[in-house]
């Protein structure tokens, strides 16, 4: 079993580029509707997965593949769109899909009009508060990581020449540097696929539901209201397994986009930081408990928050809430590595004690020096090297000697 699964993910660079091939093959091949049904339930699996890890990143580089994801779950979702499509279109009220079916009868009660409420409701979030601002998010990003290479570039080389890293560590930051501008960069043109997804959804199912109209009182003759809530039932439930997987996804991209660089997830740095104040969780537990008490408000749900928000900002007090929550470690990728009391600059070993450095033969064997070649002329031997200034004085003197004796000539 273990050297099936080994070879299995040694093959998985074949796999993943046939998988995108058949996701457009999907488009044109008519499939049955139990596959139908798998792979809606797939494409929403793969949706809160995106979603879940984008919460436990702590940078944004951890998921540098995210925008070409956007663009494979974009066409994936696209092709199951045309896949359900035409079944809904062809089968008419023996269509069978199953996923579909629930999201049209239990979703929104079975009730068409409802469901397109719903659904141009999860389009206007997508498109016009999410799509938009993860775009706009993006496109500073970019601009500004641009802008900021050359300063960064400079501060590592100044890193470099003092010792403070290694040329390992700096060849690493500056590749660091390099995928971060790619990244932003990418995911400023990535965003357009989320948003483009959220059109086509709108025109998609607009012409579902004509063309459904036109089939069933043409084709089947079915009255005008029958047809509609048949067909308009179908589209707006195959409108719904779609948007909810394109808005999960929509809000993975904010959240990439948005995330800072820290040394923890999103969780901890959310409970770590909106309990660092304890007053304000004390004020507004009291102004909530005061609301359920004093105004027509449920009570209930004023007892169970106040006294949440109380029970938390005695837990931050006391200071059981930083036990729970462990020290963030050091940012792997970006931080200088620390230099210990046996390490010098640059990594150099030193003492671990002993007395302090007196000559210079000590302290070049722990810091970081280049080799200079200076050339001087035998006038200046006696100021660089005292030692060999006599020496070189006498044959000074010669050659000046020398020179008188050939100029009285």
């Amino acid at each position: 079993m273990g050297e099936f699964a080994s070879k299995f993910f040694k093959q998985l660079d074949l796999i993943v580029p046939l998988l995108i091939v058949s996701v457009v093959i999907l488009m044109v091949i008519p499939i049955p509707p139990f596959l139908l049904d798998f792979l809606q339930m797939a494409n929403i699996s793969l949706a809160i997965i995106l979603l879940l890890v984008t919460m436990y990143i702590k940078n944004a580089l951890e998921i540098s593949a995210f925008p070409t994801l956007l663009l494979v779950t974009t066409l994936f979702r696209l092709s199951l769109n045309v896949s359900s499509t035409r079944l809904i279109l062809l089968q008419g009220k023996n269509f069978q899909g199953k996923v579909i079916r629930a999201f049209g009868d239990f979703v929104v009660g079975g009730n068409y009009v409802v469901g397109i409420v719903i659904f141009l409701i999860l389009v206007i979030i997508q498109f016009v508060v999410i799509t938009r601002g993860a775009e706009r998010i993006a496109e500073v990003a970019a601009r500004f990581t641009l802008d900021a290479m050359p300063g960064k570039q400079m501060s590592i080389d100044a890193d470099l020449s003092a010792g403070i890293i290694t040329e390992e560590e700096a060849r690493q930051k500056r590749e660091d540097i390099r995928r971060e501008a790619d990244f932003y960069g990418a995911m400023d043109g990535a965003s357009k696929f989320v948003r483009g997804d959220a059109i086509a959804g709108i025109i998609i199912t607009l012409i579902n539901i004509l063309g459904g109209l036109i089939i069933g009182v043409l084709q089947q003759g079915l009255d005008i209201g029958e047809a509609a809530q048949l067909y308009t039932l179908f589209t707006v439930g195959d409108g719904l397994v779609a948007q909810i997987p394109a808005l999960l996804i929509s809000t993975a991209t904010g959240i990439v986009v948005s995330r800072a660089a820290s040394k923890e997830n999103l969780g901890k740095d959310l409970l770590k930081e909106l309990s660092s104040e304890k007053r304000v969780l004390y004020m507004t537990g009291g102004v909530i408990l005061t609301l359920g008490l004093v105004t027509p408000l449920p009570i209930m749900p004023a007892l169970l928050l106040g006294g949440g928000m109380l029970t938390l900002a005695y837990l931050t007090t006391k200071g059981y809430l930083q036990k729970m929550i462990p020290a963030a470690g050091p940012k792997e990728g970006f931080e200088t590595p620390s230099t210990t009391p046996e390490e010098g600059v640059g990594g150099a070993q030193r003492p671990p004690s002993g007395p302090p450095l007196t000559s210079a033969e000590e302290v070049s064997e722990i810091i970081q020096s280049d080799v200079l070649e200076i050339d001087i002329g035998y006038g200046l031997i006696p100021l660089a090297d005292p030692s060999q200034g006599e020496i070189y004085s006498k044959e000074l003197q010669w050659l000046e000697n020398k020179s008188l004796m050939n100029l009285e000539l």
